[in-house]
C-alpha cells in the first residue's frame, strides 16, 4: 500500500503504540482487500457492547487507555454504538451486575481516548447526519446504509476495531463503497404499491435485501409511488442490511446519487425484479401471531426517533400496559433528554412501559434476558429485530406500531 510520510510514522511509533497498533491493523485490512491507499475520514463510530467484547476485549481498551494522552487521544471525531447496559434499568431488566460493571470499565476506557459516548445506532437522525461525499468510518449496519444510501456518504461495514483504528489515525482503508465502481447498482427492484407502517417499509426491506443476498450487490428501487420519511428510509435500510449485508441501495428520485436510472447503471438495466403488496404480505405471515400470549413487546432496533417516541407515547396515553406483558422502547440519550423534558417518557412509563436509553435490544444479552424474565413470544414492529432476535431463542412476530401497542395493552394480539 502507498503510505504518506505522516501514515509511515505513525507505522513506525513515531506518535505512540495505539496509533502503530491502529495503523498495522489497517495496513493488513488494506492489503487483503487490494486497497491502494488510506482514505481520509472525518468521523468514525464504534460498535463496542460488552456482550460483543468480553473481557478480553474490554481489557484491550484499558490497555490503551492507560497509555499517555497525548498518544491515546482518537484524531476525529468517534462515536459508540448501543451498549449493553442502561445502568438505571438492568437490575429490573434481570441484567447481571458483573455487566454493568464491565459496561462502565469499557465506558471509562474509551472515555480516556477522547471517544464521545452517543450510544446509537441513529445518530444521524441526532449526533451529526453524514453529508454527500464524505468518508467515513461507520459500524452498526443500518448507520452504514443509511448514511451511504440516504446521505451519499461513503463508508464500508467496519467491525470494532477497525472501527477504533480509524478513530485513532483519521483513516481507513480505500477499498469497497469508498469507490465509485462499487456504488454502481447491480439489481433493480420495482414496487407496485405503497408502504404504509414502519413495519411494512422494513418488510420491504428484508425482502429486497434477502433476495440482493450479497455484500457487494446495490439494489436500485424504482416506481415507489410512496415518499419515504427519514424513519421509513431508517427501517427499510435497517432490514436490508440485516437480511442482505448490503451496505448501499439507490431509489430512483428520492436518494442523491439517483435522480434517474441511467444515473446509476453502468449500461442497460437488469431485468426488474416485482415486488407486490402481496409479498410483503406473506414475508409478515411468515412469522405467524402470538394469539394466546405476548411475553414482550420490543420497539427497537433501530433505535426510535423522537417522532416515533411521540407517536408511542400517544398511543399508550392514558392506559396500562397488561401485567403479563413487558413493554420496552429504546432510544438514544440525546432522544431520551428530550422525551423528559416533553414528558413522553412519562407518559410510557406511566402506562407500565420501560424506556430504555443508550441501549438495543439485540445487544443486551437478549438470550439471558429472555431466560431470566421467561420471555419467549416477542412482538416488534422491526424486521431487523424479528431477523436477528430468532437466533437468541424467541419467536418473533411482526405488527405496525399499533397492533404492538394493543398487544402489550390486552396480553395478546
Amino acid at each position: 500500500m502507498k503510505l504518506t510520510e505522516y501514515e509511515e510514522a505513525m507505522l513506525a511509533g513515531t506518535f505512540g503504540e495505539p496509533k502503530r497498533i491502529a495503523l498495522q491493523q489497517q495496513v493488513q485490512v488494506g492489503r487483503f482487500f487490494d486497497a491502494d491507499d488510506l482514505v481520509e475520514v472525518s468521523q468514525a463510530h464504534i460498535m463496542a457492547d460488552t456482550e460483543s467484547l468480553g473481557e478480553s476485549g474490554v481489557e484491550f481498551l484499558e490497555r490503551l487507555a492507560a497509555c499517555p494522552e497525548d498518544e491515546r487521544q482518537v484524531a476525529i471525531p468517534t462515536i459508540t454504538d448501543p451498549r449493553g447496559v442502561d445502568q438505571c434499568h438492568y437490575q429490573r431488566l434481570g441484567q447481571q451486575q458483573s455487566w454493568a460493571f464491565l459496561e462502565l470499565r469499557a465506558v471509562a476506557a474509551m472515555r480516556a481516548m477522547g471517544i464521545l459516548m452517543t450510544d446509537t445506532c441513529i445518530n444521524y437522525q441526532t449526533v451529526q447526519a453524514p453529508v454527500m461525499g464524505q468518508h467515513l468510518a461507520f459500524g452498526d449496519t443500518g448507520v452504514v446504509i443509511y448514511s451511504n444510501s440516504v446521505c451519499g456518504a461513503r463508508s464500508n461495514f467496519e467491525g470494532g476495531p477497525a472501527a477504533l483504528a480509524a478513530g485513532l489515525t483519521g483513516r481507513t482503508p480505500r477499498y469497497g463503497y469508498h469507490l465509485d465502481r462499487c456504488r454502481r447498482g447491480t439489481h433493480l427492484f420495482e414496487i407496485d404499491f405503497e408502504p404504509g407502517d414502519l413495519a411494512e417499509w422494513g418488510a420491504l426491506g428484508a425482502i429486497v435485501g434477502h433476495e440482493a443476498g450479497s455484500y457487494w450487490t446495490v439494489p436500485v428501487i424504482d416506481s415507489l409511488s410512496a415518499e419515504p420519511d427519514s424513519d421509513a428510509l431508517k427501517h427499510f435500510g435497517a432490514a436490508m442490511a440485516s437480511y442482505g449485508s448490503v451496505p448501499l441501495f439507490h431509489i430512483v428520485g428520492v436518494t442523491p446519487e439517483a435522480p434517474d436510472r441511467r444515473a446509476v447503471f453502468d449500461g442497460p438495466p437488469p431485468p426488474a425484479r416485482r415486488i407486490t403488496r402481496t409479498d410483503v404480505e406473506n414475508y409478515r405471515a411468515s412469522f405467524g401471531s402470538h394469539d394466546e400470549k405476548v411475553d414482550v413487546v420490543v420497539f427497537a432496533a433501530p433505535q426510535l426517533s423522537l417522532i416515533e417516541m411521540r407517536r408511542a407515547a400517544m398511543l399508550l396515553a392514558g392506559r396500562r400496559v397488561h401485567p403479563d406483558t413487558a413493554l420496552l422502547v429504546a432510544t438514544n440519550p440525546e432522544v431520551k433528554a428530550a422525551c423528559d423534558r416533553m414528558g413522553l417518557t412519562a407518559t410510557i412509563e406511566d402506562a407500565g412501559g420501560i424506556v430504555l436509553s443508550g441501549v438495543c435490544f439485540y445487544q443486551m444479552y437478549a438470550r439471558e434476558m429472555g431466560e431470566v424474565n421467561h420471555w419467549k413470544r416477542l412482538l416488534t414492529n422491526s424486521a431487523k429485530l424479528c431477523n436477528i432476535i430468532t437466533g437468541y431463542g424467541y419467536e418473533p412476530v411482526i405488527a405496525s406500531m399499533e397492533r404492538c401497542v394493543e398487544a402489550a395493552v390486552n396480553g395478546k394480539m
